[in-house]
């Protein structure tokens, strides 16, 4: 399938979406951390989303996922 847009492209939204959807499958994968927020911006160039965590020590973190699809070389 051809890329009509990479800015975001369709497949960076999807991937994004699928981010946010799976948090909770992603906590438990998280050693002695729990997801306590998931934001998402899919709309922007190379969509992100921000995992707040909690640690067992009650200590905060955050991640950062940026998505960025390579354009296809055909």
């Amino acid at each position: 399938m051809k890329t009509p847009s990479y800015n975001p492209s369709p497949l960076e939204i999807d991937f994004a979406n699928a981010l946010y959807i799976l948090q909770k499958e992603l906590e438990k994968h998280l050693q002695d951390n729990q997801v306590i927020h998931v934001e998402s911006n899919i709309r922007r160039d190379n969509p992100m989303v921000k995992f707040s965590l909690l640690d067992k020590d009650g200590d905060p973190h955050e991640i950062v996922v940026r998505i960025i699809q390579i354009p296809d070389k055909f």
